[in-house]
């Protein structure tokens, strides 16, 4: 596949140009904590709705999936359906009640009706590790998009590009706050939705728009794997294990979502809780038809392409979308769909980055250091852009050790710790009166540390066996240290979560049915939500 460099980076170029007038543009109004977190509740349902789309389609749902589909199947699409089931968790249990209880971010709901201090702690910790992992799988994105436009071969010139991306999402989000984000956000939505649909249409039209054709030089292009690819199993499914593992992932993919504090912090950037529910419908009829489209992007490059060829190109099964452009257009729609890919990479980071240094400066340095006295909210603000740049240095060196990983893999890691540590807490805050400070932490730290130490010594760290390539598909090389035989922990640390949040509340004696009188009439009225957002 012969990319042309100089053609690649010119367009890329030209998006982080606009998108840099846009943060400009957006810095001039950034003045209090409300604009910088909340982007000062000024953004419409149907806006909000397409920025939504930006921050959830990540380099995972254009790169990750559309690999696996290539190259197994059924399996792979998958993903495409748990990403979109999580969305109606989404819609019918978090978003209008978080509008309405919150204020910047998820501690200020977990907070609500509880000790401030540890709660926050807990809530702004459990974010900073969500946004690590999901940095992960984004920071190995661009690695290996790079590396296969550019055709670096050696990790060194990977480990440039992906401090690239980072430095510049560290820009992004020191300049422009959640407004310019969010509007960097509605731009990459637009170019990606429209970059899938042109090689969906494209890719139909080799096949005169049959769909049965295309499946059929998948198979043919499959070889020994054949119509596998067009059944359950070829990934997951194969032993009992693999069904146990399957279920797991399920279960990460769709109650993940509910719990991403970079999702939920985007409920706050509306002015009203109907404008919230108005968005997240936007949110699912776009994310909707995206992933119609990566079943088409999916199996079309395993028919065109092949997937055989698609493992073997620099980046593997993450390049099988890029590897598609180039077979359906050379290299000028190589260049454009690896530009919106690398820019899917640029403005999910950003929404991430934002999100975790806001729940440290917000609820750590606030709440918990200056204990609600923060007189100069331009203060917060900075201690919120010192700790931006702190996270993007850790996501850049977190990239560089994950480079190489199937990245929509890494988002279910993710997901899983973000149903583990989050969303039981969440709903146990809004639905059960019983529920206090003790449970909230037994919740979130037991949900947390089991799912790290989980992952830790799973085979998606250490173990997996070699490959045809010489190499494990496991993140350390050469070395075996795993007991935990399930690639994803959801299965075991979201009700472990659960039941540690019930366990924690019946064992103390804290209870305060007034507070939560007060927090169910706000959550299901809107009462007293907009003096809690008011500047």
């Amino acid at each position: 596949m012969n990319s042309n460099p100089l053609l690649n980076i010119g367009i890329f170029a030209l998006f982080v140009v606009v998108t840099l007038v846009v943060v400009f543009r957006a810095s001039r109004n950034t003045r209090t904590a409300s604009d910088y977190y909340a982007a000062g509740h000024a953004f419409t349902g149907p806006q909000n709705g397409v920025a939504i789309s930006g921050d959830y389609l990540s380099a995972a749902s254009f790169l990750g999936i559309a690999g696996a589909i290539a190259v197994n199947g059924y399996d792979g699409f998958l993903y495409s359906i748990g990403f979109l089931v999580a969305w109606l968790v989404a819609l019918l249990l978090v978003a209008e009640l978080l509008r309405n209880t919150g204020k910047y971010t998820m501690g200020d709901v977990l907070s609500f009706r509880m000790r401030q201090r540890p709660v926050r702690a807990a809530a702004a910790t459990s974010t900073l590790a969500v946004s690590f992992f999901y940095l992960l799988a984004q920071m190995a994105g661009a690695g290996g998009l790079i590396a296969l436009l550019l055709d670096i071969k050696d990790k060194t010139g990977q480990a440039l590009v992906i401090a690239v991306v980072g430095l510049l999402m560290i820009f992004y989000v020191l300049v422009g706050g959640m407004k310019g984000t969010t509007w960097v956000q509605i731009i990459k939505a637009v170019l990606l939705i429209a970059g899938a649909a042109l090689m969906t249409a494209w890719v139909l039209g080799k096949f005169g728009f049959n769909l049965s054709s295309l499946l059929d030089s998948a198979v043919s292009k499959a070889g020994r794997t054949g119509e596998a690819i067009l059944n359950p199993g070829l990934q997951y499914g194969k032993t009992g294990l693999g069904k146990v593992d399957f279920i797991s992932l399920a279960l990460a993919l769709v109650l993940g979502t509910a719990g991403l504090p970079h999702i939920l912090m985007r409920f706050y950037t509306v002015p009203t809780a109907k404008e919230a529910r108005r968005s997240v419908v936007w949110a699912i009829w776009l994310i909707g038809i995206f992933y119609l489209f990566t079943l088409v992007l999916g199996y079309g490059a395993g028919a065109l392409v092949g997937p055989d060829v698609i493992k073997g190109l620099p980046g593997g099964v993450n390049s099988a979308a890029p590897a598609l452009a180039y077979a359906l257009g050379g290299t000028v729609l190589l260049g454009i769909i690896a530009a919106v890919a690398f820019a899917t990479i640029l403005a999910v980071v950003a929404g991430l980055t934002i999100t975790a240094s806001a729940s440290f400066a917000h609820d750590i340095y606030a709440n918990v250091i200056k204990k609600g006295a923060v007189d100069d909210k331009a203060q917060e603000v900075r201690v919120a852009r010192i700790t931006a740049v702190v996270i993007g240095v850790v996501a850049i060196l977190g990239g560089i050790l994950a480079n190489g990983q199937n990245i929509a893999f890494l988002v279910a890691l993710a997901f899983a710790v973000a149903a583990s540590a989050n969303l039981p807490t969440i709903l146990y805050s809004l639905f059960w009166k019983r529920f206090n400070t003790s449970g909230a932490l037994w919740s979130i730290y037991g949900g947390l540390a089991s799912t790290i130490v989980l992952i830790v010594f799973s085979p998606v760290v250490s173990g997996k066996p070699v490959d045809a390539t010489g190499k494990s598909p496991s993140m350390i090389q050469g070395v075996d240290f795993h007991w935990f035989p399930l690639d994803n922990p959801g299965i075991v640390s979201i009700p472990l979560s659960f039941l540690l949040g019930y366990l924690g509340t019946v064992l103390s004696k804290e209870r305060d049915d007034a507070k939560y009188a007060e927090m169910e009439v706000r959550a299901l009225t809107g009462v007293g939500a907009e003096k809690a957002t008011a500047h």
